[in-house]
C-alpha cells in the first residue's frame, strides 16, 4: 500500500488498547449493557464516552462498531439488531451526550454529561481555531477506535472479524475510520462520504456563510477525501439517488479513492434517517460475506454504454431475481433530479445485464437484486454533462 501523509494523526498504539470502563447507573437496555469508557482529553480534562455493548448468545463471534449520525446518539436497538444476527456490537454517543430513557429514539433528546468532549456535527465548523485535539472529528474518531478496542477485548469476540458501519455523519466518520484503522475487516458508510466542500448540503447552505479560510482549513483537516485513499479493506457504499446531504457526485468521487474492493448499493430515493440507514439488508449481507462465511452481494463489473444500449457483467453467488435500469432525464442539482426505474434484461448464462436508455436520458446506472432482495449497483454515468 502506498503510504500517504494524513492531515491528522492519532496516537494509534494508545487507542488500540482497551480503554478503562465505568458504570452507567440509571441506564437499562434490554439484553445490552450500558457503560462509559475513557477517551482522549478535551481542553486538558479527561473525557468519557457513553455506549451500549451487546454480545450474542453464541461465541466466538464477529463484531460491529456502530457510528450514529446527526441528531442521533448511542442506539441500543441498533446493537440488538446485530446481536440477533450473531454479532457482538457497540454503539457509542459521539458528541459527549447520553440518550434519553427508557426508549432511545431517533431524533430524541440527549443531554450532555459531565465528562463529554466537544459538541459534534456541524458545531465542529465553529471549532476550527481550536487545537486539533480539541475538535469534534478528532474526538469522534478516537472514540470509534477505542470502541473497537473495547469490543475486541470482550470474551468470545473474534478480534480479527470486526467491521464498522455508520449513518450520515456516522458514514462521514466511517469514511475516515476506514483510512485510519487498519484492524477493520470491512466498512459500510451509509449516505456519508467526502468532498463536502464541493457538493453537499454544507457547500450549499453553510460554508458560503463562513470565512473561506476557515472552511478551507476544516476541509483540509477533516474531509474524508483526505483519508479514503488509505482504506484497503472492502467497503460497501449504501445510499440513495436523491440524498439531501451527500449527493451522488460526491459519493462517486469518494468511492473511487479507496484501494480495496468496493460494492455499491444505490436505491432510488432511499430515505435519510437512522432507522432507514440501518435497515438495508445489504449491510448485513456484506458483513456476513466478510466475517461470517455468508454469500457475497452480486458483483457488477465492466459496465459500459454503446449508444443507447447500456450493459454490465454480473457475478452472483445466489440467483439474480431481477434487474433494472435506473435513469433520470433531469439536469441540475442531484437532489432535485427525478429518477425512474426502467426494464433491463439479464442473461444468466453469460452474466450480462443489458438495457436501453430512454430518450433524453442524462444519467444512468444498473441494479441487480439477488434472491434476498439485496441490490448491487454499477457506478452512475452521465450521458451528457449537464
Amino acid at each position: 500500500m502506498t503510504t500517504t501523509i494524513l492531515p491528522v494523526t492519532w496516537d494509534l498504539p494508545r487507542l488500540f488498547v482497551p480503554p478503562a470502563i465505568f458504570p452507567a447507573p440509571g441506564f437499562a437496555g434490554e439484553g445490552v449493557r450500558a457503560l462509559f469508557y475513557e477517551s482522549v482529553p478535551y481542553r486538558g480534562h479527561p473525557t468519557r464516552v457513553f455506549a451500549w455493548l451487546g454480545l450474542p448468545a453464541v461465541t466466538p463471534c464477529p463484531a460491529m462498531v456502530l457510528l450514529h449520525g446527526g441528531g442521533g446518539t448511542a442506539f441500543d436497538e441498533w446493537v440488538r439488531i446485530w446481536n440477533r444476527r450473531g454479532y457482538a456490537a457497540i454503539a457509542m454517543d459521539l458528541c459527549g451526550c447520553v440518550p434519553a430513557q427508557p426508549v432511545v429514539r431517533d431524533g430524541g433528546s440527549h443531554a450532555r454529561h459531565a465528562h463529554g468532549g466537544p459538541a459534534g456535527w456541524g458545531a465542529s465548523f465553529d471549532q476550527i481555531a481550536e487545537p486539533i485535539e480539541d475538535q469534534w472529528t478528532y474526538h469522534a474518531i478516537a472514540s470509534a477506535l477505542l470502541g473497537h478496542s473495547l469490543l475486541a477485548a470482550q470474551p468470545g469476540v473474534d478480534a480479527d472479524r470486526i467491521g464498522v458501519t455508520g449513518i450520515s455523519w456516522g458514514g462521514y466518520l466511517t469514511s475516515i475510520v476506514a483510512g485510519v484503522d487498519d484492524r477493520l475487516r470491512g466498512a459500510a458508510p451509509v449516505y456519508g462520504c467526502g468532498f463536502l466542500g464541493e457538493d453537499s448540503c454544507w457547500s450549499d447552505f453553510d460554508f458560503p456563510e463562513r470565512p473561506a479560510a476557515d472552511v478551507r482549513h476544516w476541509l483540509e483537516l477533516w474531509d474524508p477525501a483526505r483519508y479514503l485513499g488509505q482504506a484497503a479493506m472492502p467497503m460497501c457504499w449504501v445510499s440513495g439517488t436523491n440524498d439531501f446531504a451527500y449527493p451522488l457526485s460526491s459519493l462517486q468521487r469518494s468511492y473511487q479513492l479507496p484501494i480495496g474492493p468496493r460494492t455499491l448499493c444505490i436505491r432510488i430515493e432511499m430515505p435519510h434517517g437512522h432507522a432507514e440507514g440501518w435497515a438495508p439488508a445489504e449491510i448485513g449481507a456484506f458483513m456476513d460475506s466478510l466475517l461470517a462465511g455468508g454469500a457475497p452481494l452480486p458483483r457488477l463489473n465492466d459496465s459500459g454504454r454503446d449508444g443507447r444500449t447500456v450493459w454490465a457483467h454480473c457475478r452472483a453467488a445466489l440467483p439474480i431475481a431481477r434487474v433494472e435500469l435506473c435513469c433520470t432525464r433531469a439536469r441540475g442539482h442531484w437532489t432535485d433530479r427525478k429518477w425512474r426505474s426502467y426494464p433491463a434484461w439479464y442473461d444468466a448464462e453469460n452474466g450480462r445485464i443489458e438495457a436501453s436508455l430512454p430518450p433524453h436520458a442524462t444519467t444512468w446506472f444498473l441494479n441487480a437484486y439477488d434472491e434476498r432482495d439485496c441490490v448491487a449497483s454499477t457506478p452512475h454515468e452521465e450521458v451528457e454533462k449537464a
